[in-house]
């Protein structure tokens, strides 16, 4: 059956209104959005103690190091993306309600990603200078993040959603996601490693955007059906 054109406005209204709603809910809990960004910047701040202070070594290792810590960074506040709501009773009610769970989901990643991924994308130029990061990889460090981020955001709403029901997912929610996040994590350092070299690095951009359009598509497919899933467990 096809959808009638007087349908779609309430389902943007009630996107809007999830959009709005897990928005001000992040910003209620702001200490909790610190979280990933204070693990970012000290795990970066001690790499040269524990690996070398040597420039050459460091600016070699940079790439891989910035998007490594970027990955756990942003799987450190996976596990808390539906809890809450399934806590409260309230995913029973967003279940049951008329608004696809399609775009209630896009609302919920939408924020983790604005919250999580874009801040450590936007300070990643800080912690790449620290590890002598050469000036032709920072652009190309903060475009490949966001692209990035948001696949991995998309992602772990999978995982989230399988384990949202368990009291301690958060070992298997990474257990799940991080076969998934490796190929974003191969392709988002080896586009920065290229702009390092100076070699074209459109094919590995190009990759990240296929993996984030992708993921925009089946993610929260997949992730709705694992909150039903959850929640009759």
């Amino acid at each position: 059956m096809k959808s009638s054109p007087a349908a779609i406005p309430g389902v943007f209204s009630g996107f809007l209104a999830s959009l709005r709603r897990d928005w001000l809910i992040a910003i209620r809990h702001g200490a909790d959005l610190l979280n990933p960004l204070v693990f970012f910047l000290i795990v970066i701040t001690l790499i040269p103690l524990g690996i070398s202070p040597e420039k050459k070594v460091l600016a070699m290792l940079a790439p891989g190091i910035l998007w490594v810590m970027a990955l756990l960074a942003t799987m450190l506040s996976l596990d808390g993306l539906f809890r809450s709501d399934f806590e409260d009773g309230t995913l029973e009610q967003i279940l049951i309600s008329p608004q696809p769970v399609y775009f209630v989901v896009l609302a919920k990643v939408l924020v983790h990603w604005l919250t999580t991924g874009v801040p450590i994308a936007l300070l990643s130029p800080l912690l790449g200078l620290m590890l002598s990061l050469p000036g032709q990889g920072y652009l190309p460090l903060v475009f490949s993040l966001l692209l990035g981020t948001a696949a991995m955001s998309l992602i772990g709403a999978v995982g989230a959603a399988l384990t949202v029901s368990l009291r301690k997912g958060g070992l298997l929610l990474s257990l799940v996601v991080m076969p998934l996040y490796i190929p974003v994590l191969i392709f988002g350092a080896s586009a920065v490693q290229s702009a390092v070299g100076s070699n074209p690095l459109a094919m590995q951009l190009a990759v990240l955007g296929a993996m984030l359009a992708l993921a925009l598509v089946l993610a929260p497919l997949a992730a709705a059906g694992a909150l039903r899933i959850s929640s009759n467990s």
